[in-house]
């Protein structure tokens, strides 16, 4: 293990003989599942992947329907879109709600399997009729054509969302298997920018399956408690840059 070590990064690091909960995002596990070497490098030796570039734009679409939809929030009833979707629900009003949306607390449940502390922040929680909860994420593109979740990649929205369902589940909630992602898609075709962006707003249904989190858990802290480093995914994008720069030097 000593050509992949960084003694440098140590914060934060899997330890296999601590007896602590370990946090672990729901970001990680989709790690986990991407690319268990990369996972490995990552939280038990401190080597992460290069950073990507910020979505500052999509964050500011995040903050104002947050504010938007909390609106509607504060007066207990339903945003035009979920009527226009006919989704007979309205946001969902609770005292943790701002803890959920923060990135470093979220929705969370040790896992005792494993002792890790699992978290993920959500974007938004409506409730039904029937007092179940509808997890809802919101997401920010600007591109040609039907927006739906059919591209390969989007299964990390999926799984995503199954997480988000997972946890609330284990936090005792009566959760629906329906969530919903609102999707706002940038509007290339007016004459000008004139200093705005208009968006066409979409609610996606997505109909989610937890079944295999606790197994992929499990899974995960498996590969993080062994000595040796797993191989590669062999679509990771990442590991065949350094496989492929190794055999050049």
């Amino acid at each position: 293990m000593s050509d992949y070590y960084n003694p440098k990064k140590t914060y934060g690091l899997f330890e296999p003989n601590s007896k602590e909960p370990f946090k672990f995002s729901r970001s990680k596990l989709d790690l986990f599942l991407n690319c268990p070497r990369c996972f490995y490098l990552d939280r038990r030796l401190g080597i992460s992947r290069p950073p990507g570039y910020p979505f500052t734009l999509n964050s500011a679409v995040d903050a104002l329907l947050k504010k938007e939809f909390d609106l509607h929030r504060a007066k207990g009833e339903a945003h035009p879109m979920m009527k226009h979707y006919k989704i007979d629900a309205i946001p969902f009003e609770h005292e943790k709600m701002n803890d959920w949306r923060n990135t470093f607390v979220g929705v969370r449940h040790l896992h005792q399997p494993t002792n890790f502390t699992v978290f993920g922040a959500i974007d938004d929680v409506w409730i039904n009729p029937k007092k179940e909860l509808l997890i809802v994420d919101y997401k920010a593109t600007a591109k040609q054509g039907e927006i739906n979740l059919d591209a390969p990649w989007q299964i990390a929205y999926k799984r995503q969302m199954e997480i988000y369902q997972w946890l609330f589940r284990q936090n005792d909630f009566k959760v629906s298997e329906t969530g919903y992602f609102v999707y706002a898609n940038g509007k290339a075709d007016k004459e000008a920018f004139d200093k705005k962006l208009e968006f066409d707003v979409y609610v996606i249904p997505y109909q989610g399956d937890d079944s295999w989190i606790n197994d992929a858990l499990i899974k995960a802290h498996q590969c993080l408690i062994s000595d040796q480093i797993p191989q590669a995914d062999k679509e990771c994008d990442f590991c065949a840059y350094y496989n492929t720069r190794k055999e050049n030097e």
